[in-house]
């Protein structure tokens, strides 16, 4: 079993996970993290999860009780060890400081003192390490790089955990920012959740169709997780930048993906078969810094909700009942704070498809926005019927 510790928005990383690894394998266990119970766990393939271990004890207590087992026990198992063991411990769900936690790990470095064993502590300006701390420090990735994630539930229940790594904040970044081609006025998706969204449209393996393709951003995150890629955007100009940020992640990544890319209006387009999923962020409207007027908010919605329908209506006739989706639609946010859907979301059995459902997950927590943004990204994980 792994224990996984969630991102920004859990409900993103958990509807991630359970598409991945099913209901029945994947279980919340706190409010930002999730217990997965398979044999195939891979870490690297996530876009939504921080760090995750795999689970060697579960225990019940207090920091102290927890601290004092710990110690006890690594001081056993690592009396023998050769070689210096880099330690990070991350403590989550615990009232106590970050001081208190170091002091558990002070104890056991003291402890492996006297077998003759060398033990770097990473100190802790937190109770848990931040993500990049654990990865520049490559915990999790070899024996004697150790990452202990002790992650408490609200009923008192405790997972031990040794990490297999965090998230690789490095090389998303690369892909956000080195890329040679951007456009901010076409939105900025970020890699993370581009490979969120091909991972939640449950594709295994084939061709990734993304009518919306815009700089390339959800076929990298493909083509890096070994699919067929096929992207089409109503501008020539995005398709050239597309063009030359997927020969520059073949050099960058050593790839050897050949995409196929075309200038199509995604309401008109016909795209040539076979199409195994869709995954796209579709036309969002125009930004707002504010919440718009009434009237604005009707006039955008209005155009954003024409055109995705009309794609969706176009598409229905190219790919076999069953095919995946997963598509980002607008969303506006209120003063307030509740949110403002498409018409379309509520009847999409007249265009021919069905809403996938989850069971960890309810679909209005499928929203990725941060808490300055007007326009959010509302996912919709959808099938033909």
């Amino acid at each position: 079993m792994y224990i996984a510790l969630l991102g920004r928005q859990p409900a993103l990383s958990v509807a991630e996970l359970e598409v991945l690894y099913g209901s029945s394998n994947v279980q919340w266990f706190s409010g930002i993290s999730a217990t997965i119970s398979t044999n195939d766990f891979d870490f690297n393939r996530l876009g939504g999860t921080q760090k995750a271990g795999r689970v060697v004890a579960e225990l019940r207590g207090n920091w102290r009780q927890v601290g004092s087992q710990i110690a006890k026990n690594y001081e056993a198992e690592w009396a023998k060890r050769e070689g210096k063991i880099t330690l990070g411990l991350s403590a989550y769900g615990f009232p106590e400081s970050a001081r208190d936690i170091q002091k558990t790990g002070l104890i056991l470095k003291k402890k492996l003192q006297g077998h003759g064993v060398s033990l770097r502590l990473i100190p802790n300006s937190e109770p848990a390490l931040n993500t990049a701390a654990s990865h520049h420090n490559k915990l999790g990735l070899n024996s004697n790089h150790i990452e202990l994630l002790i992650v408490r539930a609200g009923d008192g229940r405790v997972i031990v955990a040794e990490s297999v790594g965090a998230q690789n904040i490095t090389a998303f970044a690369a892909r956000d920012q080195a890329r040679p081609k951007t456009d901010a006025f076409v939105g900025m998706l970020p890699p993370k959740l581009a490979r969120m969204m091909v991972n939640m449209s449950g594709v295994q393996k084939g061709r990734v169709l993304d009518p919306f393709c815009g700089t390339g951003v959800i076929l990298q995150e493909a083509a890096l997780l070994g699919f067929d890629i096929y992207g089409t955007d109503l501008s020539d100009k995005m398709i050239d930048y597309s063009s030359i940020n997927l020969k520059w992640l073949n050099q960058t990544h050593h790839l050897s993906a050949e995409p196929t890319l075309n200038q199509a209006d995604a309401m008109t387009a016909v795209w040539d078969g076979p199409i195994d999923a869709v995954t796209c962020e579709t036309y969002l409207g125009q930004p707002f810094s504010a919440p718009p007027s009434p009237a604005k908010l009707t006039e955008v919605r209005g155009n954003c909700n024409h055109i995705i329908s009309s794609f969706l209506a176009n598409l229905f006739d190219q790919i076999p009942s069953g095919t995946p989706l997963c598509i980002a639609v607008p969303a506006w946010k209120s003063k307030g704070g509740s949110f403002t859907h498409l018409p379309f979301i509520a009847s999409l059995d007249k265009l021919g498809y069905r809403r996938r459902e989850l069971t960890l997950v309810n679909p209005d927590q499928l929203l990725y926005y941060r808490e300055n943004q007007i326009v959010a990204r509302e996912l919709l994980l959808l099938e033909k019927a």
